[in-house]
């Protein structure tokens, strides 16, 4: 049940259904885990295969603690690989949560002629293998976590 402020909340689009079900898995983990008492949870962003959880500033060590034990009671609820990102951070930081565990070799500014910018990451490859995620489902949470267009590039 909600109460009448927070149903607003939700019709107005302000708070989503996902919003909620992530809020009521992690409210039923914290029996099990102390540390996400102290967790503000912003919201989740869906694409594809990958969640991506915003949680306020410091609180990403909490989510990722008990050896990653939450995220992956969190990936296996919602079927889906879960990353985890801090809200309000600056965007050097916001890119190295989104790519782990891949290091960043370089973020650039691409001024475009119609007077939009891209963001250009390269990324450091690692050693021939695939990245463990999919690059274009996380080009999406970027724009839609921070109105960031990506381009990904991988350095050799």
């Amino acid at each position: 049940m909600l109460c009448q402020k927070c149903l607003a909340r939700v019709k107005s689009g302000e708070i989503s259904e996902l919003d909620l079900k992530i809020a009521r898995l992690l409210l039923s983990l914290e029996e099990k885990y102390p540390s996400l008492q102290n967790v503000y949870f912003h919201k989740a962003v869906d694409v594809d295969n990958t969640l991506a959880l915003v949680v306020g500033r410091g609180d990403v060590p909490r989510l990722l603690g008990y050896g990653g034990k939450i995220i992956k009671a969190l990936g296996a609820e919602v079927g889906k690989a879960v990353r985890v990102l801090e809200y309000g951070a600056d965007d050097r930081k916001f890119l190295e949560d989104l790519f782990a565990p891949l290091g960043i070799v370089a973020i650039n500014t691409i001024w475009l002629p119609d007077g939009t910018t891209e963001t250009r990451v390269i990324l450091r490859k690692r050693r021939g293998r695939q990245p463990p995620f999919s690059v274009k489902a996380l080009k999406e949470i970027g724009r839609k976590v921070r109105n960031m267009a990506l381009r990904v590039e991988f350095a050799d």
